[in-house]
C-alpha cells in the first residue's frame, strides 16, 4: 500500500476487551484519541469492538457509536487451590473458546484491521488469537501492575505489550520485555478539568468548614458495604478532623442516613451523603484532599494523575489479587495508604489521621502520587498503535 492510498482510506482499528469498567474506559479513551489524532491529519476512523454480551462494553460502545460484535467466551474461574480450576464450568468455559476464536477470525478477516488493540478480560482472548491467525498486529493494555490473566495468554502474539507502569516490566516474561512499552493507563481528559469550586455549589456543601480537610469515599458506582461500614463507624471521630463526601451506591443510602442522624448538628453540616456522583466527578475530586476509596486500576489512573493522597481499601476478590498488588505498589512508594487485611477503625485512624492533620504530609504524598500519574497515557498508547500499525 503506497503513502497516498494509506493516507486516503480510514484507519481501522479493531478493539476487544471488556467486562468492567477497568477494561472498557482505556479503550473508549484511546479510541477517542486515536480519531482526534487523525482528525487533526485529515484522516479517519472506523472502529469495530469485539466484546461479550454482557459485559459494560455492550453499552459502552454503541452508546459511542461504534459498531459492535459479540463473540462466544469461556470465563477462567480462579482459585489458590489449583484443584478447584478444574471445575465443570471450568471446563465446559474452555470448551467455548475454540468456537469463539473461529467466530472472531471471520470477524477480524472480513474487517480487515490495521491493527488490533486488546485490553484484558477474558473475551479478549479469542480476539487477539484471531489477531494472530490473520497477521494483525496485536497491541495489549494492562491497566494493573501484573499482567492479567488474558494478557498473559496474548502477550507472545503481541507486536506491543503496553503497560501502566514501569514496576510491571520486571514482572513480565523474559521474552515479552522486549515489546514492552510505559504508557500508562488512559485517563478521561474531563477528569483532569475539575473545579473546587463548582463542587461546593453544585452539591450544596456550604455547610463545610472551609479550614479543615476534605475527605471523598467512594466505593465505586453501587458503593462498597466495606467502606460504608468502615467509613460509618468512624464518623465522629472523623468529622471533627475533615469535611466528608461519602459515594454510598444508590441501595445504600438510607440505612447510612439512620447511622447519621445521632451525629451533633455541627458535625452533621460536614457530612454529604450522597447515592451516586455523576459528571460532577471531576469537581469533587479537585475538592477533595484525600480520597478513600478501592484500589483497581482506573481509579488509581486518576488520582495519581491528580495527584490526590489516597487511602486505599483493595477489593480483596478482585482477579489475581490485583487491587492488593496495585495498593502495595504506591504504598511502598510513599503516594498512598493502604488497608490490606486489617481494615479496621483503628487501622484507619492509622491511616488517616496524620494525612488529616499535617498539610506538609499530604502536600508530600500528593506530589509522589502525581509522579506515578500519566496524564498523557492515551496520546502514548495511540503513539504505541501507529507505531505497529499495517501501512
Amino acid at each position: 500500500m503506497n503513502e497516498n492510498q494509506s493516507s486516503s482510506r480510514p484507519f481501522r482499528l479493531l478493539v476487544t476487551g471488556g467486562g468492567t469498567g477497568g477494561h472498557t474506559y482505556p479503550a473508549l479513551t484511546a479510541v477517542r484519541t486515536l480519531r482526534a489524532r487523525l482528525l487533526a491529519e485529515g484522516r479517519s476512523l472506523e472502529v469495530l469492538w469485539i466484546g461479550s454480551p454482557e459485559g459494560l462494553e455492550a453499552r459502552v460502545a454503541p452508546a459511542e457509536g461504534i459498531p459492535f460484535a459479540t463473540v462466544v467466551t469461556g470465563k477462567i474461574r480462579r482459585s489458590a487451590n489449583p484443584l478447584k480450576m478444574i471445575s465443570p464450568a471450568n471446563v465446559r468455559d474452555m470448551a467455548r473458546v475454540p468456537l469463539g476464536v473461529l467466530q472472531a477470525r471471520r470477524i477480524v478477516k472480513r474487517f480487515g484491521p490495521d491493527v488490533v488493540l486488546a485490553t484484558g478480560g477474558y473475551v479478549a482472548v479469542p480476539a487477539g488469537l484471531a489477531a494472530r491467525m490473520c497477521r494483525r498486529p496485536l497491541v495489549l493494555h494492562e491497566q494493573t501492575v501484573r499482567l492479567g490473566l488474558a494478557n498473559r495468554k496474548l502477550a507472545g502474539s503481541a507486536a506491543a505489550v503496553a503497560v501502566s507502569s514501569e514496576s510491571s516490566l520486571p514482572l513480565l516474561p523474559e521474552a515479552v520485555r522486549a515489546s514492552a512499552v510505559v504508557t500508562g493507563n488512559p485517563v478521561r481528559p474531563e477528569v483532569l478539568t475539575g473545579r473546587a469550586d463548582k463542587a461546593v455549589t453544585a452539591l450544596g456543601l456550604h455547610g463545610f468548614e472551609r479550614r479543615l480537610p476534605t475527605v471523598y469515599v467512594t466505593g465505586g458506582a453501587q458503593g462498597a458495604q466495606q467502606i460504608n461500614n468502615l467509613v460509618a463507624e468512624a464518623l465522629p471521630w472523623l468529622l471533627e478532623r475533615a469535611n466528608v463526601i461519602h459515594q454510598a451506591g444508590p441501595g445504600n443510602v438510607d440505612a447510612l442516613r439512620q447511622r447519621a442522624v445521632a451525629l451533633p448538628p455541627g458535625l452533621a453540616a460536614r457530612y454529604h451523603l450522597t447515592g451516586y456522583v455523576g459528571p460532577e466527578l471531576p469537581d469533587v475530586l479537585a475538592l477533595a484532599d484525600v480520597v478513600i476509596s478501592r484500589s483497581g486500576a482506573g481509579t488509581i489512573a486518576e488520582l495519581t494523575a491528580l495527584g490526590v493522597p489516597a487511602v486505599f481499601v483493595p477489593l480483596a476478590s478482585s482477579a489475581g489479587n490485583e487491587q492488593a498488588h496495585n495498593a502495595r505498589h504506591l504504598q511502598d512508594a510513599g503516594a498512598a495508604m493502604s488497608l490490606s487485611g486489617d481494615v479496621s477503625l483503628p487501622a484507619l485512624q492509622n491511616a488517616l489521621g496524620p494525612l488529616l492533620t499535617d498539610p506538609a504530609l499530604r502536600t508530600a504524598m500528593a506530589e509522589r502520587a502525581r509522579a506515578h500519574g500519566r496524564p498523557d497515557a492515551a496520546e502514548r498508547l495511540v503513539d504505541v498503535v501507529l507505531s505497529v500499525a499495517v501501512r
